[in-house]
């Protein structure tokens, strides 16, 4: 076989790459064997292995770029030959990769494809990324011909053409789930980039539920990373695997990326219709040695207007476990959490060694909580410097969240060997929910440091130091204390062992209702004998009703022992619209230091049934009025009208008129009346009779009186 390209070795194959193996594999007398292994600068990122790596608000490209860049790579040593406009994604994380395998895997998933091309003046490596047809290379052709012999007439050729052909998915159905739009579907058309033109040889649907995208996407030319694109896209793998070509060529020239056309000389082709039209190269592969010339071998698609070449996609590795992270904030020592209208929060790895802008350090997060729903769950806010563990859904290194938070040596946990009987939810204000669980100091603690330690204490109730200060139930605050019942408040010292018997049992209060409304009705026989002013029954009757088991919006206050109100200031007990009583069964004792005073819009009645009534001033005078009408005062038996040490003044306006079995005395106009049936006896020492004489007293004012009602 002939030499081919290798006859004039200036011409022959030129390789730029950088030596990443030497070996002595033998050595005689006659010659030494040494093994070289040269491959692109892009080799070495896979020497540079990271566990983790966190990018975030970068797009595909972006990050590719980054990576060229901290590895040296100048500028005019890589070129992006790119269709579409990729986004910035949240955040992408490199998990267990090599550099070289992480940036291979997002060109994969997005469908960009790379290849080698030597500076045509430097010969040195240009490394191309692209996702479009128009980045091939053009103009390639090589004909027909297979060596004859040892000789291959010094003209490159193809030969060995073999084709085979696979029946490949005839579409693809791509969906996801955005929580931030958890309303919508994410998912794409049946996608057929062919359109239906290889309908026969290509059967079945694939569907892919994948973390890709966050938008449907147009149908037919969708925006990158959508639903649509990604379905497309993997259409486009399924295709490119469909039919492949391979072949043999004397062509040291041959790479990948470059558009091949075989032409056959023979007037009478042999090649097949497919064979005769371009191919794009996906593969080379180049062998020579001392007894061998140069073979290229080369695998190939059929080039298309339509349908691109797409590398195959590689599987995003898998996190086990959480990683260690904590909360952030864009503030400093910031006492608040830092979230975003979704209630998501921002991290920061640990394993994170990039510097980032405060408070940026990771894309926002969402905490898994153990219950929620539309406007209602359960949710501690997390503040900065929080340990948390970040979990990954599907165990994806691009979809994190927060699983949980845990406790260090910086913030110690609220509950350890010293209070470990004690159940706690504190918040860092001070906010605190604490159950007692130590047999026989049972108790529940709600508080807030506001309003001077408000607190609702249940149980054993102890001080901070765990000293008992009392036991049962306190509510205290030395602010404002309201306590509201729309349908009615019962306030009951009577015992309910072990909460045995419904909420609102209040047998014994409603005994003692009726009991106090018999004892009114009792006495108001007495007070209709005696024609006084009668109670007002009915109205107490209605209360009755209406605070038996709270059947209207009231108030009921009752304890066995009895139920005390007191003040150093006023105390008031009003009804605005209805009547107020109060019954006793035995006294009813009213004190007043100053005055006792009783005021009626209407009428005031007292009624003594057995043993009188006593109307006393230990000081001052004692005056009886009726500013309006008569006054009566009667007696079954003897009255005394006395003064121990004054007079007694009898004055009438018009008469006043002495009657005692049937005799009278009347004075009246200036004159006195005797009369009687009987004798007139008058017995003195001396009568003296003198001219006509009167006394004059002042007349008596009455107030003019208030006859509106009163309000």
């Amino acid at each position: 076989m002939g030499v081919g390209g290798l006859l004039n070795p200036l011409t022959g194959k030129i390789v730029h790459g950088v030596i990443t193996s030497f070996q002595r594999i033998m050595g005689t007398r006659d010659q030494v064997k040494y093994e070289i292994i040269i491959e692109p600068f892009l080799a070495l990122l896979n020497k540079q292995f990271r566990t983790h790596r966190f990018f975030v608000n970068k797009s595909v490209p972006d990050i590719i770029e980054l990576v060229l860049k901290e590895h040296g790579l100048k500028s005019w040593e890589y070129a992006f030959t790119l269709k579409q406009n990729y986004p910035k994604r949240e955040q992408i994380n490199q998990y267990q990769e090599s550099d070289f395998a992480f940036i291979e895997r997002l060109l994969s998933e997005v469908g960009i494809f790379y290849f080698f091309t030597l500076q045509p003046d430097t010969q040195t490596e240009v490394v191309h990324f692209a996702d479009k047809q128009s980045a091939y290379q053009f103009g390639k052709s090589l004909p027909l011909s297979s060596p004859s012999g040892m000789n291959d007439s010094g003209v490159d050729s193809i030969w060995g053409l073999n084709v085979r052909h696979s029946v490949v998915q005839a579409s693809v159905i791509a969906k996801d789930y955005n929580h931030r739009k958890a309303h919508k579907l994410l998912q794409s058309t049946n996608a057929d980039i062919t359109g239906g033109e290889r309908a026969g040889i290509t059967y079945g649907e694939a569907y892919h539920y994948k973390p890709r995208h966050l938008e449907v996407g147009e149908k037919t030319q969708p925006a990158a990373e959508t639903a649509n694109f990604f379905a497309l896209l993997d259409h486009e793998r399924f295709l490119c695997a469909q039919t492949l070509i391979t072949a043999i060529s004397t062509d040291s020239n041959l790479q990948p990326a470059q558009v091949l056309t075989v032409t056959d000389r023979l007037i009478a082709s042999s090649l097949p219709d497919l064979l005769s039209l371009p191919m794009v190269l996906i593969r080379t592969g180049f062998s020579a040695s001392r007894k061998d010339a140069l073979k290229v071998t080369i695998a190939a698609v059929p080039y298309s207007e339509t349908l691109c070449w797409r590398p195959q996609l590689k599987p995003r590795p898998i996190v086990s476990g959480t990683l260690a992270a904590r909360v952030t904030s864009a503030k400093n020592n910031d006492i608040y959490a830092w979230q975003d209208a979704l209630g998501m929060y921002r991290v920061k790895f640990d394993a994170d060694c990039d510097n980032k802008p405060q408070g940026q350090e990771s894309m926002p997060l969402r905490l898994a909580k153990p219950y929620g729903g539309d406007l209602y769950g359960l949710h501690f806010p997390l503040i900065q410097g929080t340990e948390v563990a970040i979990a990954f859904h599907d165990g994806d290194p691009d979809r994190p969240y927060i699983a949980h938070v845990l406790h260090d040596s910086r913030h110690t946990d609220h509950v350890t060997e010293t209070n470990n009987t004690r159940n706690i939810i504190r918040t860092p204000a001070f906010n605190k929910l604490r159950m007692e669980d130590k047999r026989g100091e049972e108790h529940i603690k709600l508080s807030t440091v506001y309003g001077g330690k408000t607190q609702l204490n249940l149980g054993h109730i102890v001080d901070k130091q765990r000293k008992l200060r009392g036991e049962g139930a306190e509510l205290r605050s030395d602010d404002w204390v309201s306590i509201r019942g729309g349908k009615g408040l019962l306030l009951t010292a009577d015992v309910q062992p072990n909460a045995g018997k419904k909420m609102l049992e209040m047998d014994s209060a409603i005994e003692q209702l009726e009991q106090a409304l018999t004892l009114a009705r009792n006495l108001q026989v007495a007070v209709k004998t005696a024609k006084a002013s009668l109670a007002d029954i009915d109205s107490q009757k209605s209360l009755n009703e209406a605070l038996k088991y709270m059947k209207m919006p009231g108030l009921l206050a009752h304890a066995p022992a009895g139920v005390g109100i007191v003040s150093l200031s006023a105390v008031r007990l009003a009804s605005g619209g209805e009547s107020v009583a109060v019954m006793s069964g035995k006294n009813t004792d009213i004190s007043a230091v100053k005055s006792f005073t009783v005021a009626a819009g209407d009428a005031v009645s007292l009624f003594a049934r057995n043993t009188g009534m006593q109307l006393f001033a230990g000081n001052g005078k004692v005056d009886i009025q009726a500013q309006s009408d008569a006054l009566n005062t009667s007696a079954k038996k003897d009255v005394t009208i006395s003064s121990s040490e004054g007079k007694i003044t009898i004055n009438a306006n018009q008469e006043l008129v002495l009657l005692c079995g049937g005799s009278y005395i009347k004075l009246s106009g200036g004159n006195i009346e005797l009369g009687c049936s009987g004798n007139i006896f008058l017995k003195a020492t001396n009568v003296i009779k003198t001219g006509p004489s009167t006394m004059e007293t002042l007349p008596i004012t009455f107030p003019s009186g208030y006859e509106d009602e009163a309000q």
